[in-house]
């Protein structure tokens, strides 16, 4: 007596359940824990602390490029964080200080309903929201003081997550010492950083 020819019907199932079972397995619940609320070592790029990246962004030992100019004069004081994922390099988080004159931008984004941040340095004005095209659960946000703009742009987030809300809380993480102590020196005694590097 001949086997039977295997059903298709009985394959589509097998091929079903298998793929089910491996996307089970492949998909960790989400870690929803808060951003910490203070800075606290081990730190990337010298400032950004490594917990709260890790949080934001579910890479864990990311690659990471880049350094803050906070030594020099007011005026020059500058520079970039990178943070790429190992497996194929693509950035998840840039955070950036640079100076210009950047208020009309930050109003713009509030004038198109950006929520305002809080004034977490004094005189600062800024605004946080998801990305507009809602790829990758990206999110933005923004901090001025006087012509020092600190931003924080994840590019890719953890799905799951509040990304809006992690970008306002690395920046109320972030900017006490990198935008106050790129302003003026008044600032600078006034809100000192919260943490020792």
């Amino acid at each position: 007596m001949m086997n039977r020819p295997f059903s298709p019907f009985v394959a589509l199932v097998c091929v079903l359940a298998l793929s089910t079972a491996c996307r089970n397995e492949e998909a960790p619940p989400v870690d929803r824990t808060p951003l910490p609320t203070v800075a606290a070592p081990p730190y990337i790029c010298d400032h950004i602390p490594l917990k709260a990246v890790e949080l934001m962004t579910g890479v864990r030992d990311p690659l990471v490029r880049g350094h803050f100019n906070l030594e020099s004069d007011e005026s020059l004081r500058t520079g970039v964080c990178v943070v790429r994922r190992r497996t194929d390099q693509e950035n998840v988080l840039v955070i950036s200080l640079s100076r210009g004159e950047y208020r009309a931008a930050v109003e713009e984004y509030l004038d198109d309903g950006a929520a305002p941040l809080p004034e977490i340095v004094p005189g600062s004005i800024g605004a946080y929201f998801p990305s507009p095209v809602d790829e990758d659960n990206a999110a933005s946000a923004h901090l001025l003081q006087g012509k020092s703009l600190l931003s924080v742009k994840l590019d890719i987030g953890v799905e799951g997550r509040d990304n809006a809300a992690d970008v306002a809380a690395m920046m109320k993480l972030i900017a006490p010492k990198l935008i106050t102590d790129a302003s003026a020196p008044s600032a600078k005694t006034a809100s000192p950083s919260p943490t020792k590097d």
